[in-house]
């Protein structure tokens, strides 16, 4: 299928290779709203991480794609609606369309109000898992990008030590390049095992990876 657009060969280009991928036929005929959803399947799947009866928390959800796939492991099925054994909730900077059986809000987890707003949704409880798909908005400067970039997983390691039981998993976007060795150091230190993944469904020409940590140490 080719894509007629007046736009930059570059931008052509990219139209032309999100409308053919099989992820984003996928995920229209299966009803997700972003591919996306299968980067977390696949981390799923691999570890095993997502189980019926969890608190999940995503963290940086819109549009809702992650959302929705948690919604359907916790799901008898993996119904997208309906009865659900478990609980989810959401944050994003953006506003979200709603989710059955997803709590969302919205704040920006830069800020310590967000954090708080999270907090108070747990109510004392300890989540199983945390997922992070944030990202910042990229300058096209590396070492500010870099910067950025590992904040935002920074602060996902500080909640998930506040947050999540000591058996629990965090899923984190990060980007190889400047300061990835550092966050993978950072996951080695907070985490006993640590697995770095690339899901088929990332595309090939994206720098971004996923970090996934089980298991806080001790003392943590």
């Amino acid at each position: 299928m080719k894509v007629r657009t007046k736009s930059k060969k570059v931008n052509k280009a990219w139209l032309n290779d999100h409308v053919n991928d099989p992820y984003v036929r996928l995920a229209q005929k299966e009803g997700y709203r972003a591919r996306a959803a299968y980067k977390l399947k696949e981390i799923d799947e691999a570890l095993g991480l997502i189980k019926p009866g969890y608190l999940v928390v995503d963290l940086g959800s819109t549009p809702g794609a992650w959302s929705q796939y948690v919604r359907r492991k916790l799901a008898p099925e993996g119904a997208a609606s309906g009865v659900l054994a478990g609980q989810i909730l959401a944050l994003d900077i953006l506003p979200m369309e709603p989710i059955e059986g997803v709590t969302f809000l919205q704040g920006d987890f830069r800020e310590p109000e967000a954090a708080e707003q999270l907090a108070q949704a747990l109510a004392g409880r300890k989540a199983d898992v945390v997922v992070s798909d944030m990202a910042p908005n990229l300058s096209g400067i590396p070492s500010s990008d870099a910067a950025r970039i590992a904040h935002l997983v920074e602060l996902a390691v500080e909640f998930a030590e506040a947050h999540l039981k000591p058996e629990g998993a965090l899923v984190c976007k990060v980007f190889h390049g400047s300061g990835y060795s550092q966050l993978v150091q950072l996951f080695k230190e907070r985490f006993r095992i640590v697995k770095p993944l690339k899901p088929k469904a990332s595309r090939d020409k994206s720098s971004e990876t996923f970090l996934v940590g089980i298991g806080l140490k001790p003392g943590r």
